[in-house]
């Protein structure tokens, strides 16, 4: 089988960052696709990546796309970038991998989304966790009638706060950039529930700046915070389910994610320290008055080798390997930058009603 080739436009030297963390390891692990060329933002660090890699790697993203050779565009970058490498990528017709949110605002998504439609490339955006397997194995379930009449959805997602340590940087404090944990962290747990559950019918929200001040991991200053930490919502699924939810920042004691779910026939409660699409889910279930047990989750749901490493490249892996399939037939592919539109036009349904103080119908 011959591989597709791969740029991956983000690839610290130092094995800093999402593109080393996640995506390098689980295309070195695959079958379906080389990484065959980088691309980083000066001629310094990607003379620096080229050595560390041994993988030739460019500066400019428009020598990356005008190589013939490489058929998919991987952007794994700072958010406020993201238009401008998708933009190039698609222009000149590869397909295009790019990490969630797909643009610092709506409009960027909207028109990505119509440059994609009018190339007729396939497209994949990073929301990993409708590739994570026990997150589908949660949609199966319902999808099979295994909960009956779903009747409350209760979510959490505490993460770590900002106040006592530095961790943010300046950048991530404009909010025209969408570097936010309203836009990233509210982005994947929105999707999360929608994949498992199907669309929200209405909703009622509030998005608040709790924490008032940060310290730049940048520059080492004290910054007042411009950016919401704090989500709260309560809403109803079309199938007529209850959903509450609620993601925030806390300076201490985050316990990550949670989600607890409510059926006339069955229960099952999920939980992980993380991030769901990135660190192992614990996956509790019982029908009736049958005691909570761990459900084992079934493996032809993994596609991904034994070589991946645990961790953030599971999930990355297990794209990779269906977008290359949808590559490869021409069949579609999901998620891709239609579905991004519509956790963006989400976000901003949410917004619209916290900005109101109104109870939003959507559909």
């Amino acid at each position: 089988m011959k591989k597709l080739k791969l740029g991956l436009v983000g690839a610290d030297a130092e094995g800093k960052g999402w593109g080393p963390a996640a995506h390098m390891p689980a295309l070195d692990a695959i079958e379906q696709i080389e990484l065959a060329a980088l691309c980083t933002s000066r001629p310094e660090s990607a003379a620096a990546a080229e050595k560390a890699y041994g993988i030739k790697a460019y500066h400019d993203i428009n020598e990356l796309v005008a190589r013939p050779d490489i058929e998919i565009i991987s952007t794994v970058v700072r958010i406020p970038n993201h238009y401008e490498v998708v933009i190039a990528a698609l222009k000149a017709g590869k397909h295009v991998y790019c990490e969630w949110p797909l643009g610092a605002t709506l409009a960027e998504t909207e028109e990505m989304a119509a440059v994609a439609h009018n190339k007729g490339v396939v497209t994949a955006i990073g929301l990993q966790g409708r590739h994570d397997p026990t997150l589908t194995y949660i949609k199966e379930l319902n999808d099979q009638g295994w909960l009956g009449d779903i009747l409350t959805v209760n979510m959490t997602m505490l993460t770590k706060g900002t106040a006592e340590r530095p961790s943010r940087q300046a950048y991530e404090q404009e909010i025209a950039k969408g570097a936010h944990l309203f836009n990233i962290v509210g982005g994947h747990t929105l999707d999360h529930l929608t994949y498992c559950f199907g669309p929200l019918d209405e909703l009622s929200a509030k998005v608040a700046t709790r924490i008032k001040q940060l310290r730049m991991v940048d520059t080492g200053e004290k910054v007042e915070s411009q950016t919401p930490d704090n989500v709260m919502l309560t809403g109803m699924f079309a199938n007529g389910g209850f959903l509450n939810y609620q993601i925030m920042s806390v300076p201490h004691h985050s316990t990550g994610w949670r989600i607890d779910v409510y059926g006339t026939k069955g229960t099952l409660i999920a939980s992980t320290k993380g991030l769901p699409q990135i660190t192992p889910i614990i996956l509790l279930g019982a029908q009736g008055n049958e005691p909570l047990v761990e459900l084992p989750i079934p493996e032809r749901l993994r596609v991904i080798p034994a070589a991946v490493p645990a961790g953030p490249a599971q999930n990355v892996g297990q794209a990779y390997i269906r977008m290359a399939e949808a590559i490869r037939v021409g069949k579609p592919f999901s998620p891709n930058f239609d579905n991004a539109l519509e956790v963006h036009k989400l976000l901003e349904k949410i917004q619209h009603s916290s900005d109101e103080g109104l109870t939003v119908k959507l559909g």
